[in-house]
């Protein structure tokens, strides 16, 4: 087989593969892909805002009221970030 075939068909290959990951870069995430990021957002909202709140309890001795109040500002955060999330795959 001569050298000049090979390169041809090595190319011809190459932009095949090229293609083929273009097209699978272009198709929507899975559905359960996009319920485990939008659940993993929830639960990081909270918990981080949460664990700021027990923090922030701790250095000023007002336990258990900075802890709620940051619990719910992480819930709510959370809840922000996932309607964002749901209104970018609408469109």
């Amino acid at each position: 087989m001569p050298k000049d075939t090979f390169k041809t068909r090595l190319e011809i290959a190459k932009s095949k593969i090229f293609k083929r990951n273009l097209n699978k870069n272009n198709q929507p995430s899975s559905s359960i892909g996009t319920a485990f990021k939008m659940s993993t957002e929830l639960v990081s909202a909270v918990a981080v805002g949460t664990i700021i709140g027990f923090l922030l309890d701790k250095t000023f001795g007002t336990k258990p009221w900075l802890i709620l109040i940051f619990f719910f500002v992480g819930v709510v955060a959370g809840i922000v970030n996932v309607i964002k999330s749901a209104n970018k795959m609408q469109k």
